[in-house]
């Protein structure tokens, strides 16, 4: 099977599964326990810890591990409203948003809180001007994430931080799909609130952080919580945090020159599936995107042919976000981007990672050259 469906998540690295293997067997102790098995775990944990905030830019005390990006993005937009509810009840967001976000503010709203969801153009990038129109006395809250995993635009978090900074407003991003990639600074972008996932970077998938600007104030969802200083419970996972972590250190010295090889494998990928009979067309940005994430449609035929076919073939892709599927609706990203309910049906995505090479890139080419004119002699 060629595997093209990295954005969904990642095969675990051998290094990371060894790492998992060593602590999980010999540092099995709980880290809240006070005997010496538990406090080896504890070190391990506050050294994790430590190596998190490094790669963000930010502070120790600030990262605080969890199930994942969803479970981050939840307790974090939970605990900074419960911090701060005598601020107001107006959030901005997008349409763009991880169903995580998505679902979380749905749920806000029965709450009483409302939401203004800011538009963004063709490419799928924030309007700042409406950005700042959209502010109001009451907004306590923005919750706007850094890389889109469907078409894999950018956002400018840097300038989006700087007009919230201006009314201090709580700023929170979902950076699963930018962290290993691309740089996350949280101080350059005065972000408040980050989440990140380990599945993404090669690491065991059910383990992820939040990142929390320690300055910023925020209370437990669950009120007598004692673990990870009373921001989630349950026993920690040590020996994925570990795995998590060795996953991250091999992945950040390498992703920006992934990133430019990702790059010439999308040109090639793009250029060598065109055809006479068929149009292949790239979704989202021309420029400051995730070179990995490739949002194609091909005129005329549905994502889910395209999907299947390829399956059948044995070739690995999606037609969106893995946590849409089953959904039976059109992508969201693609409708707010401006496409049509039937241009959305014909997207698929195509996402590289660190074990794609150039013969799997050929070979896919090949196959969808093979079943498209097939396709299209049959009609």
């Amino acid at each position: 099977m060629i595997y093209l469906d990295y954005a969904a998540t990642t095969p675990m690295s051998e290094k990371a599964i060894n790492i998992y293997s060593q602590v999980a067997t010999n540092y099995y102790g709980n880290s809240s326990s006070l005997h010496d098995m538990g406090l080896v775990s504890q070190t391990i944990l506050e050294e994790s810890r430590k190596t998190i905030a490094d790669f963000l830019n930010g502070e120790a005390k600030g990262v605080y591990f969890t199930s994942g990006g969803s479970e981050s993005n939840y307790f974090a937009i939970h605990s900074l409203l419960k911090g701060n509810n005598k601020k107001g009840k107006h959030i901005i967001s997008t349409k763009l948003e991880h169903s995580s976000i998505a679902n979380t503010l749905a749920d806000l709203q029965n709450d009483g809180y409302e939401i203004t969801f800011v538009p963004v153009n063709t490419e799928g990038r924030i309007d700042l001007d409406a950005l700042a129109k959209a502010i109001r006395p009451d907004t306590v809250l923005a919750t706007i994430h850094h890389g889109n995993s469907e078409i894999g635009t950018i956002q400018d978090l840097v300038s989006i931080g700087a007009i919230l900074k201006k009314h201090d407003i709580i700023f929170h991003s979902d950076c699963v799909q930018t962290f290993g990639k691309i740089e996350i600074d949280v101080n350059r972008a005065n972000l408040d609130s980050i989440s990140v996932s380990s599945h993404k970077i090669y690491g065991p998938k059910g383990v992820g952080a939040c990142y929390i600007n320690p300055t910023r104030t925020w209370k437990p969802v669950i009120p007598g919580t004692t673990h990870e200083n009373g921001f989630r419970p349950g026993t920690v996972n040590v020996p994925g945090i570990a795995a998590f972590i060795t996953a991250a250190e091999e992945i950040f010295p390498i992703m920006n020159s992934e990133q430019k090889r990702f790059q010439g494998l999308r040109e090639k990928l793009v250029h060598g599936l065109q055809g006479d009979s068929w149009k292949v067309s790239q979704i989202g940005p021309t420029s400051n995107r995730l070179e990995h994430i490739i949002g194609l449609s091909i005129a005329g035929i549905e994502g889910q042919y395209i999907m299947l076919e390829c399956n059948r073939y044995g070739v690995a892709i999606s037609t969106g976000s893995a946590c849409s599927v089953g959904m039976q609706k059109p992508s969201k990203t693609l409708l707010a981007i401006g496409k049509s309910t039937e241009e959305a049906k014909q997207f698929i995505r195509l996402s590289l990672g660190k074990l794609t090479t150039d013969a799997e890139i050929e070979n896919t080419i090949n196959i969808f050259q093979s079943f498209l004119k097939k396709h299209c002699n049959d009609l």
